[in-house]
């Protein structure tokens, strides 16, 4: 008895959860969801799906990086100290974190499109409201209200998931950090013109226009299939499945659409599983680790470029010089010139420069191993970034770190998306999420504060995380490669 329990809990890591069989007439044909997505397979509905999920990724890039470039302007607007800099981050972080969980579990219980859709609405208010902040505390405060609503844009990537063949995800889900990087590089390029001219509130006010205009083209896509059968609502997830066949071109299965057994969905403990547990934690760590190297490298790419940091020498005393572009202003503040926003930008392009890569290890070696892999590259280049070098070789170790760094955020996001269920694969994405924002909300005070006092400490420290998640990486016990994503727990 023992045994076949043993062997019915081994069966998740090797093929999707068996459906309950319905009561149909004899010699009636059924099929699942899963199968209907593969036997569709991938066309034009899927495309058009890659492309405006895929956007969030730019809407939720504009959010998070504008706050690098717009804090040598608030610390002079408002003469903030070092610490007050990096609360600035770290409450959109909290923000994040706490909204995460509660949007992650109302999306397995009300839908993915529904909170997709609440998220954006709610980053797209609070955000225009920062840009009329009169303090600094009333910044903070906005800005952690952001971080929420852009927490809930993670559900883009699950509706993705849900959609996409299982041999396609491998390889159409790490393309979506294309649009990361355009956001990135269009925030730092808008920054580059609008803030030595007409100021960091219209700024924030431009950021917040590809967000509004996503919020309009949602509509053209359905909610999740798998989402509708889990709840029970059979005839709406048919009326989509055929609404894709159609769009592609395609057939449906033969058969009647088979209805799962009942479940509650988007329950915390079914992560504490014993099925999952080990798998959970060790999920975390990672997520924790990989967020805490990611705003590291990114923060600390502009900290680098504000202060004379580099081989361990301490910041200058700041002058003010006349009419020089990186002029200090009259606060003490040194503020970005053309050279320190084309050296963002050179290193932002190297998010995707691992891309094909990761693409590549991600299909051929796995998720576990191509995770373990990026991970120990990154904790090996954060100490050689402590290397005396000129400022080119610096700007080539952060375009590879930012590079690494993104690759370990691809294939961690895959992973997770596709070891959960239906029944609560938002609620882990977004846990996974949460527990992401501690790292994010820990590494400001690393890498704008500890790496003004002891810069080799700081990168030693962003390395051995790295160490552990890599480790992490390598044990965790199930491997989604090529595995059918599962309905029911």
């Amino acid at each position: 008895m023992a045994a076949a329990m043993k062997e019915a809990e081994n069966v998740i890591g090797l093929e999707e959860i068996h459906m309950e069989r319905q009561e149909t007439p004899k010699g009636q044909k059924t099929f699942t969801v899963e199968e209907a997505v593969e036997t569709i397979g991938f066309g034009r509905f899927h495309i058009m799906l890659f492309l405006i999920m895929g956007s969030t990724g730019v809407a939720e890039a504009m959010e998070i990086m504008l706050i690098a470039v717009v804090s040598p302007l608030i610390r002079c607007e408002w003469q903030l100290q070092d610490w007050q800099v990096a609360l600035v981050t770290t409450v959109v972080f909290f923000g994040y974190m706490v909204f995460s969980i509660v949007l992650g579990l109302l999306a397995d219980r009300y839908g993915r499109w529904k909170i997709l859709l609440l998220s954006f609405l709610w980053a797209a208010y609070f955000s225009l409201l920062t840009s009329f902040a009169p303090s600094y505390i009333w910044f903070v405060f906005l800005r952690a209200m952001v971080g929420g609503g852009v927490s809930g844009h993670a559900q883009g990537l699950i509706i993705k998931t849900e959609f996409l063949p299982s041999k396609y995800r491998g390889y159409m889900l790490p393309l979506s950090q294309v649009f990361w990087l355009a956001g990135s590089l269009l925030i730092i390029g808008l920054a580059s013109v609008v803030n030595p001219t007409i100021g960091w509130r219209w700024l924030i006010r431009t950021a917040s226009i590809p967000g509004i205009l996503l919020i309009l083209v949602f509509k053209f896509i359905p909610e999740s299939a798998r989402y509708n059968v889990s709840t029970g609502n059979v005839a709406a997830a048919l009326a989509t499945l055929q609404r894709i066949a159609k769009t592609n071109g395609a057939v449906m299965p033969e058969g009647v659409l088979r209805e799962p057994a009942k479940e509650r969905r988007g329950r915390f403990k079914d992560l504490i599983h014993p099925k999952y547990l080990r798998t959970t934690l060790q999920i975390w760590i990672i997520w924790l680790g990989i967020a805490f190297a990611y705003y590291g490298v990114i923060l600390a790419s502009a900290e680098l470029l504000e202060r004379d940091l580099v081989c361990g020498s301490t910041a200058p005393q700041l002058q003010d010089s006349g009419d020089d572009p990186e002029s200090h202003s009259p606060c003490h503040c040194h503020l970005f010139g053309p050279a320190a926003y084309q050296t963002m930008i050179i290193s932002t392009v190297g998010e995707i420069a691992l891309n094909p890569l990761n693409v590549l290890g991600i299909n051929f070696l796995g998720r576990r191993l191509s995770l373990c892999i990026t991970m120990g590259c990154t904790a090996l280049f954060f100490l050689l970034l402590n290397i005396c070098t000129s400022s080119t070789g610096v700007t080539g170790f952060l375009f590879m770190l930012r590079a690494l760094v993104s690759a370990n955020f691809n294939t961690i996001y895959i992973y997770t998306a596709e070891v959960y269920p239906t029944t609560m694969r938002a609620l882990g994405v977004g846990t996974s999420g949460s527990l992401c924002r501690v790292g994010a909300m820990v590494a400001p005070f690393i890498s704008q504060v500890l790496m003004s006092a002891s810069f080799i400490g700081a990168l030693c420290l962003f390395s051995s995380v790295c160490i552990v998640c890599a480790i992490s990486a390598f044990t965790l016990p199930i491997e989604t490669k090529g595995r059918a994503l599962q309905q029911v727990k």
